[in-house]
């Protein structure tokens, strides 16, 4: 990541209410204050202490939102469904925008005379590797770039980029909704499948969400729309019949697929189909921002991976045991499953609308399961129903044990931890997730060790 800090007087004169105090809240807060601005940040859950060495900071509940510029609310508090938060109640009756801290970061750029452009990434799976694998190309080829947004750094958190630089930010349908003057040079939704149901109602109000991505792209711009479901094919034909710029991806588009076969058959960290899309979407969009043939398979191949997305985390007598912590959702430990013949599979969490229904086809690659988590009878009740050998073990640890000596007994070379389920029954995050499992098989590596 390249760049400098942003202009100390940048925001000066104005005010924000800042909701929410996690990762992204605590970022727009740091960065706001550096700006200049004036900022007054609440969380319910773990209330802020003043600072008297800064007078532009006020630590206390928001009753009002009178007098503000904006209220920066944090990804997970509703501003719509299923219940709005109150202060986001406050503001829309106050006149004051919601906004995230993307789209202040793009005001930021802005103000700051800097033409950095930017590429914004969506899609219900693969958003992450996209963000980080174009990023990455970028990097290669030699142009300043900072990525961040729902991967990794928070989107205020990252620098001024100059002119020739370019923000890769992934965005969630939560940021996404909450955008006004935020313009990507190139954006990319990759794929819809039922997700977040209960913050935008239905699949018609998500996929209003991601639409978002488009706002105020001209010609000039490219819109990139993966086009392997029927929820994205719609989109593409709107956004074509409004006279965007579009590009169409399939990985059923054999001409799409033979540009990058080569450099794909040379990057062992691109397994299956799912990243054959991916790595589509990155290419044409580096394409867009001026990389060449060249430079975009260099990245393909130098690509190092993400981590908890189907990243090796050990191998134990012969055993590989691969983490895609990340996988929340059946349709991402879809991807995961689609790459291995036999698995031992480690699932299980709090399961998202469907539970594992999707992945019945599936099935017969699994040799044992074992469930862990809040929401393991659910998906117990599926696997049984299609005789899969399952077994409920409650812990993360008890499972990567109990693999362990299920690969054995049946000479199956993976154990996959691929939830299909978020975290946050169990763990802080995915991320927290995935790096205990690593934990718990260095463990058994000693433990074996002589």
């Amino acid at each position: 990541m390249t760049g400098r800090a942003f202009p100390a007087g940048l925001f000066a004169g104005s005010r924000f209410a800042v909701a929410g105090l996690g990762r992204n809240g605590s970022a727009v807060v740091k960065t706001l204050l550096a700006m200049g601005a004036e900022v007054q940040a609440w969380d319910d859950k773990s209330p802020p202490e003043a600072d008297p060495a800064q007078p532009r900071f006020t630590a206390a509940p928001i009753e009002t939102l009178a007098g503000f510029d904006a209220l920066i609310l944090s990804p997970g508090i509703p501003h719509l469904l299923p219940a709005p938060h109150a202060v986001a109640v406050r503001a829309r009756e106050a006149g004051v925008p919601i906004l995230s801290d993307a789209e202040i970061l793009f005001q930021a750029v802005r103000r700051a005379g800097s033409r950095a452009r930017f590429a914004a990434i969506t899609g219900t799976n693969g958003k992450s590797t996209t963000t980080a694998l174009l990023a990455h190309m970028l990097e290669r080829a030699g142009r300043p770039v900072a990525a961040g947004g729902n991967l990794g750094t928070a989107s205020l958190a990252l620098p001024l980029l100059p002119d020739d630089g370019v923000y890769v930010i992934e965005m969630s349908s939560y940021m996404l909704e909450r955008l006004h003057s935020f313009h990507a040079d190139t954006a990319c939704l990759l794929n819809l499948t039922p997700d977040h149901l209960d913050r935008h109602g239905d699949m018609a109000g998500y996929a209003a969400a991601k639409r978002h991505v488009f706002d105020n792209m001209t010609r000039d711009d490219l819109a990139v729309i993966g086009i392997d479901d029927d929820y994205c094919q719609e989109i593409a034909q709107d956004y074509t019949a409004q006279g965007l710029t579009v590009m169409t991806l399939s990985v059923n588009d054999a001409h799409s697929v033979a540009a990058i076969a080569v450099p794909m058959r040379e990057a062992p960290t691109l397994p299956g189909v799912h990243n054959l899309q991916n790595a589509l979407a990155a290419a044409a969009m580096a394409h867009h921002l001026g990389l060449d043939d060249d430079a975009v398979a260099e990245g393909l191949r130098s690509y190092p991976g993400l981590p908890h997305r189907q990243a090796l985390a050990g191998v134990i007598d012969g055993i590989r045991f691969i983490n895609d912590s990340k996988a929340t959702n059946a349709e991402a430990a879809e991807k995961a499953l689609l790459c291995y013949d036999r698995v031992v599979w480690i699932a299980g969490g709090t399961a998202k609308s469907g539970g594992i229904e999707t992945l019945t086809p599936l099935f017969g690659r699994i040799a044992k399961a074992f469930l862990i988590g809040r929401d393991a009878s659910v998906l117990e009740k599926t696997l049984k129903e299609h005789h899969v050998p399952v077994e409920i073990v409650g812990t993360l640890e008890a499972a990567t044990t109990a693999g362990l000596a299920a690969a054995k007994a049946h000479d199956v070379p993976v154990v996959l931890l691929s939830p299909a389920c978020a975290s946050f029954d169990q763990f802080t995050s995915f991320e927290a997730r995935g790096s205990y499992f690593v934990d718990i098989l260095t463990r058994l590596r000693d433990s074996d060790t002589p």
